[in-house]
């Protein structure tokens, strides 16, 4: 099912991100985590693209596994690194082939580090991908784009930036899906912004549980995600104790889950890193897997 029609199904979505794992040896142990998330039935789940689309095959190859082997409503990250036009719309036929319904359509992180080159042929900007899924292929995807809460690393104006997300949204996105944040306030102030800025699709919260310290400075590095203090002291007080630190970490999604639910957020992504124990944990405290308990939750 494509992710619009999903959102206008359940008041509330559940999705997970996973990425493809580096060696071979390793890819039967996450799709054996992706079947243990599945029996918390998702609304859907994506798979990322490496950074310079370095993943590219390995993306391709475990989003067909997912949604033919293990059940799941899968979303395929699909970037404008390292691609032409006709590249982009072979990989989007094949998907289509394989009944895949779902594009998570991003710019893609730089592979060079002096900036953003784009591929001879491609595209520069995500709301051209987005374009392109709309002329090509109509309504045959779902597209999902990505939204910034903190504004996006390489574009210090946010006015600038919700112009960006916009024009993605006007080339026919479906919905936004943030990128990880621990701060609330900032996913309100977001939301807030994109309406009074006329983006009225839905918009999904990302939340990515603290599961190791050292994890969590490079992933909050790479987004430009700030910690918040009340966190950190935590983190610092718990020390080398990576128990702790995760216990930490799974407090404080769930705090971040509630009050999310509880404020009408559309839907949660869950950034899990191929690890299933925390999301099943953060899933049983708030009783998403139990339907009356997430009615009295979001107060529906």
């Amino acid at each position: 099912m494509r992710i619009g029609e999903l959102l206008q199904r359940h008041g509330t979505t559940f999705s997970f991100e996973f990425f493809p794992p580096r060696k071979h040896e390793e890819v039967e142990a996450m799709v054996g985590r992706a079947r243990e998330l599945a029996r918390l039935r998702p609304s859907f789940v994506s798979v990322t693209y490496g950074a310079g689309g370095s993943t590219r095959d390995r993306t391709r190859d475990l989003v067909v596994r997912l949604h033919k082997q293990v059940g799941l409503n899968t979303a395929a990250h699909l970037t404008c690194v390292g691609h032409s036009r006709q590249e982009l719309i072979d990989l989007l036929d094949f998907y289509r082939q394989q009944g895949i319904r779902n594009i998570v359509a991003l710019r893609g992180d730089a592979a060079d580090p002096s900036g953003f080159v784009a591929h001879e042929g491609g595209f520069r900007h995500a709301w051209q991908l987005v374009e392109l899924i709309r002329t090509r292929f109509a309504d045959d995807f779902g597209v999902a784009v990505a939204g910034y809460p903190e504004g996006h690393p390489e574009t210090p104006n946010k006015l600038l930036d919700l112009e960006h997300l916009k024009r993605k949204v006007d080339a026919g996105a479906d919905v936004i899906i943030t990128q990880l944040f621990f701060e609330n306030r900032d996913f309100y102030d977001f939301r807030e912004r994109c309406e009074l800025a006329g983006i009225t699709v839905p918009i999904v919260a990302g939340i990515m549980p603290v599961l190791s310290w050292k994890g969590i400075q490079r992933m909050a590095g790479l987004c430009g995600s700030r910690i918040p203090a009340r966190l950190l002291s935590r983190l610092q007080r718990a020390g080398d104790d990576e128990i702790a630190v995760s216990q930490i970490g799974v407090d404080w999604a769930v705090q971040q889950c509630r009050d999310l639910l509880e404020h009408q957020a559309r839907g949660i992504h869950f950034y899990t890193l191929n690890r299933s124990t925390a999301t099943i944990e953060i899933y049983r405290r708030l009783g998403a897997n139990d339907s009356e308990a997430l009615k009295t939750l979001v107060g529906s």
